[in-house]
């Protein structure tokens, strides 16, 4: 089955809560998704890679993986 590769960058809004800062953008390859989310952190209140198996197709999808994650990210649903 095909992966979904993703890295996504969070701040902090006026009132505290998480936003979404950047993404979440598809990366290529897991090592990709890394290097984004490394160099992401140093900018961001929060920065996480994951991964999972996906069939969009037929709507399938795994369990998602962290690779990496730094900061204050929201739960992953």
């Amino acid at each position: 089955m095909p992966k979904l590769i993703v890295a996504a960058a969070f701040d902090r809004g006026e009132d505290g809560e998480l936003v979404a800062a950047y993404g979440p953008a598809e990366q290529q390859s897991e090592e990709r998704a890394i290097r984004t989310a490394k160099a992401l952190a140093t900018k961001h209140a929060g920065v996480i890679a994951w991964s999972r198996e996906a069939n969009p197709a037929i709507g399938e999808y795994g369990e998602p993986t962290t690779l990496f994650q730094a900061g204050d990210v929201p739960d992953m649903e």
